[in-house]
């Protein structure tokens, strides 16, 4: 596997920092684009293990870090669920001019809603799947309650997320009402698999099931037994890396 550093802009013309790995040798059998979690990053160790893992089977992977995070620029106050769409998108079109457009789309938590409303959009996407994923984006408004009223009457405010303070504006939540519903994965059109812990702790495995039923056949789902929802252990993230690489090689 060879990993090099790679940079391409957003429709916003900011810099978005990403990890691209390949294979040691030949050309990839296919490119896939991995979504990190929310407020998560490109380095977080589930999607390094899963890219790392993805590479040795022989399929290349963009990782990178949504605008306003990691190493990317822009500030994350600015940003939404929809310029996460707008960021995956700015990103298949880098793959696409400089290697070759992604026929898989991985997204991890709220990465993986981000893939379920973006891949209609990748005419190249064949393959898809979500790991530990809500059905819509609407399902991380939570996180914001105790802040809810004072970002809507000042327009913005401080909020503790996963341990670290964010500035989020009112048009954050404004735009997380707009994913509200799942209808838009039964206009999918590609094939889909579904990761998910029954004992996630951080999303509930009735989000998967409610992406499962909205879905459209071919459509498959796994459980990940007893992994946590950020796959902490090696073990986990190299079987979600397996099994994506057993079952994509039906549709690929």
């Amino acid at each position: 596997m060879t990993r090099s550093k790679v940079e391409f802009t957003n429709s916003q013309n900011q810099t978005l920092a990403g990890l691209l790995e390949l294979p040691n040798h030949g050309k990839p059998r296919a490119m896939a684009l991995f979504a990190h979690c929310f407020t998560c990053g490109k380095d977080i160790a589930a999607a390094s293990r899963i890219g790392r893992a993805l590479a040795k089977h022989g399929i290349g992977v963009l990782r990178f870090d949504f605008t306003g995070l990691g190493n990317s620029d822009g500030d994350f106050g600015n940003t939404s669920f929809s310029s996460n769409i707008e960021d995956l998108l700015a990103a298949s079109q880098f793959l696409e001019e400089h290697y070759q457009a992604p026929r898989i789309i991985i997204g991890h938590s709220l990465g993986g809603a981000a893939v379920l409303a973006a891949a209609q959009r990748m005419p190249s996407v064949e393959a898809v799947a979500t790991i530990g994923a809500p059905a819509t984006a609407n399902h991380v408004q939570h996180l914001f309650d105790g802040k809810a009223n004072e970002i809507q009457e000042l327009g913005e405010a401080e909020v503790t997320l996963a341990g670290r303070t964010f500035n989020v504006k009112s048009q954050m939540l404004e735009d997380l009402v707009q994913w509200n519903t799942p209808g838009h994965i039964g206009n999918l059109r590609k094939a889909l698999i579904i990761f998910h812990s029954p004992v996630d702790q951080v999303v509930d495995i009735s989000e998967a099931a409610t992406i499962y039923q909205a879905a459209k056949h071919p459509k498959s789902f796994i459980s990940l037994d007893d992994a946590d929802h950020l796959l902490s252990s090696a073990v986990d993230a190299e079987y979600v890396a397996d099994m994506l690489v057993a079952w994509s090689s039906r549709y690929l």
